[in-house]
């Protein structure tokens, strides 16, 4: 369970001479929880390293050989051995692209220290998108970097879960230092015009010139340019190591970070605000976002920076209070940054779940299923709501996706199915909402490519299918319902059906699971076992549920079932639906009719196969009546006979409907057990929570009534 961080190679690991990188990932290691994991890999003369688990690769110059490519290769083979869990690049994308085409297994991760489009291998959008589809995280250390690095992108992009800001870190000294401190001003950086120090040069001056009990301390070095400052009260400390460089800050009253350029984050600004100084900066790149409380210069300037300085100076009060303050409210502590660090690593090395801990969290989920809104709520009552209303009752922030609702309205002669118009709006609702789980249901329409790029770029996102259909061989539509539940059956994390998978030879090491049809609180209100009915047994059947008619010339198994049943039990007031010209009914009509009835046949269409049902056993059991299951079902071993009725065949059946509708007793007792039992183990509640800690793998020590049976 290695973590490998393989830096520039021209980025030095040791005390003596480091670079923002190197400071970066040993500060950030050193405290990690992952420290024993860690494996720093780079490139350096200096003797004196950090003191972390580092391994020097060596390199030769040559004319022959590109250094880059010789790093490289070596870090490979120290791969072959260590066999990483997470490889984690510092600054350098085009590391990256040769990588992954030599050893493309690994789990990638990319750390920006600097602007992205300024960077060989992230300088093109093409370039962007690539580094967005091989990488499992990508991590700035600006807002602003992020945005460099957005530039141009697709808007989905913005919102992925791939991209992360994690800035960098210091230790946040006590307040008790401010009582300590000189009428010392501090510039550290390269002495450069890019870092501003050409226009700090002449500010200080003129400063020290008006406050001769001011000092001022540069530190920093710079071969290319020579800017001279030429004063008595000036230290021209050069390069010093960094614990010399935090002292300074303790000891020191104002420090400026006036770049001119646009820093993508800036650690002297970080660095001495952690430190109590009074901060001066320009408003550039990532600088503000170093600081909680500093003077920020509009435009760069001697005439501004001195007259900024000045006030410094002169009004005490102010000098402290932003003293203060930077203390105070410092949040970009060592601590924070490497949490979130460890964090992300958690969650890929699958230690500790990132959506739910000891305390519930709320989740966002996305729900995509027909909730047939262009049907006027004929079809209100049915599954997909049931567990809409679950994940919402257990806290979760539920968005409802009505494909096929989406798919009518957006028809059109270019889209003419509407299923390229349905996918991009997906696209565009999970870029603007972010979902942290997506639920399908008999969402066929949805293409398991569509799945698989939201997969990309939401890794952090889990995905479940439920479905309800028939799934016995000589059941209705088997080859079709089996192909729409492989269709996405790889690019989902789990699959729920009204089946038990282990009778599905299709289902073999899959993560699949059962669950039952959910009653729900809201929709089951009938208590048919306090009342008198005049219907002894009703039953309704449909041609399809969004045909909401018969279809002509059409029959099935129950027509047959029924009629012999009605032959061979006199006496029976039935009340059947979907037959004989009967029309079926829907919603409220369907609710009145049922009120009135003892009895509710729960027959499918095919052979009985292990627990499936349709969502009618919740309309029968959850409203009161006793229902009346064939036993190859297995309901059995969910129920006993004082809460639902089993029967073997059309003449067991009968004669338990006869004896049933005799003795109203009975017929009381067994449906106020039965919906008593339905409703407090197969509710609504239950069945989405299920769905939830399956699919984010949630453990806990709660047992459904349905599992492992």
């Amino acid at each position: 369970m290695n973590i490998s961080i393989l830096l520039p190679y021209k980025e030095n690991f040791s005390p003596e001479y480091p670079g923002a990188v190197s400071l970066f990932v040993y500060e950030t290691s050193k405290k990690s929880k992952y420290k024993k994991n860690i494996i720093v890999f780079g490139n350096t003369n200096f003797k004196k390293i950090f003191d972390l688990h580092y391994i020097n690769i060596k390199l030769s110059k040559s004319l022959l050989s590109s250094q880059t490519k010789d790093y490289l290769n070596k870090f490979i083979s120290f791969q072959n051995k260590y066999n990483s869990s997470i490889i984690e690049i510092h600054n350098r994308p085009i590391y990256l692209n040769y990588l992954y085409k030599k050893i493309p297994n690994y789990v990638y991760s990319l750390f920006f220290h600097n602007d992205p489009l300024s960077m060989d291998g992230s300088k093109t959008i093409q370039e962007r998108k690539n580094l967005l589809k091989i990488c499992h995280k990508i991590i700035f250390n600006s807002n602003w970097s992020k945005k460099r690095f957005l530039d141009g992108l697709d808007n989905k992009f913005v919102n992925s879960n791939k991209l992360e800001v994690f800035f960098q870190s210091a230790k946040k000294n006590n307040l008790n230092i401010i009582k300590n401190k000189n009428n010392w001003i501090t510039f550290v950086g390269k002495l450069n015009t890019a870092k501003g120090f050409d226009i700090f040069a002449k500010t200080i001056k003129l400063i020290l010139n008006k406050y001769p009990n001011w000092r001022a301390k540069i530190i920093g070095d710079e071969k290319r340019e020579k800017i001279k400052v030429d004063h008595k009260n000036v230290d021209l400390l050069g390069f010093l190591n960094h614990e010399k460089v935090l002292k300074i800050f303790e000891q020191s009253s104002i420090a400026v970070a006036c770049s001119r350029w646009e820093e993508p984050f800036g650690r002297t600004s970080l660095e001495a605000a952690a430190n109590g100084c009074a901060v001066v900066i320009t408003n550039k790149g990532g600088l503000p976002e170093t600081v909680t409380n500093a003077i920020i210069l509009s435009k760069l300037s001697v005439k501004g920076l001195y007259k900024e300085i000045s006030i410094l100076i002169e009004k005490e009060d102010l000098r402290k209070k932003l003293q203060i303050l930077s203390i105070k409210n410092f949040y970009l502590t060592h601590t924070f940054v490497i949490n979130m660090i460890d964090r992300y690593r958690d969650e890929k090395l699958q230690l500790k779940k990132i959506f739910i801990k000891k305390k519930k969290k709320s989740l966002r989920i996305l729900h995509i299923t027909n909730f047939n809104e262009r049907l006027d709520g004929r079809l209100f009552f049915n599954t997909g709501r049931r567990i809409n209303n679950g994940f919402i009752r257990q806290g979760h922030s539920v968005l409802g996706f009505s494909d096929r609702d989406i798919q009518k309205y957006y028809k059109s002669i270019n889209d003419l199915k509407g299923a390229k118009t349905l996918n991009d709006k997906l696209k565009k609702t999970c870029y603007n909402y972010n979902p942290d789980l997506i639920v399908l249901g008999h969402a066929d329409l949805i293409s398991k490519d569509q799945i698989a790029e939201l997969k990309e770029d939401y890794p952090n996102t889990r995905f479940s299918q439920w479905f309800l259909d028939p799934l016995n061989k000589k059941g209705p539509d088997f080859e079709r319902n089996k192909q729409r539940i492989l269709d996405k059956i790889n690019v989902v994390d789990s699959t729920f059906l009204t089946t038990s998978p282990d009778v599905l030879s299709f289902l073999k090491d899959k993560n699949s699971f059962f669950i039952p049809n959910p009653s729900d609180k809201s929709f089951e209100t009938l208590n048919n076992f306090n009342k008198s009915c005049n219907v002894d047994l009703f039953f309704a059947l449909s041609h399809g549920v969004h045909r909401g008619v018969l279809k002509s010339g059409k029959t099935d198994d129950r027509i047959e079932f029924l009629n012999k049943l009605r032959s061979i039990t006199p006496n029976i007031k039935f009340d059947i639906y979907g037959i004989d010209k009967v029309q079926p009914i829907w919603a409220d009509h369907y609710f009145k009719t049922i009120s009135n009835a003892k009895m509710g046949l729960n027959l499918s269409r095919g052979d009985s196969i292990k627990y499936y049902s349709s969502d009618r056993i919740t309309q029968i059991i959850g409203n009161g009546l006793v229902c009346l299951i064939d036993e190859k079902t297995g309901y059995q071993n969910f129920f006993d006979k004082n809460e639902m009725v089993f029967y073997k065949s059309v003449s067991d059946l009968s004669e338990k409907i006869i004896r049933i509708s005799s003795d109203d007793n009975l017929r009381k007792r067994i449906a106020r057990n039965g919906k008593i039992k339905y409703m407090k183990y197969f509710n609504s509640d239950l069945v989405s929570e299920y769905i939830v800690n399956n699919t984010l793998e949630i453990k806990t020590n709660k047992k459904y009534l349905w599992e492992n049976k």
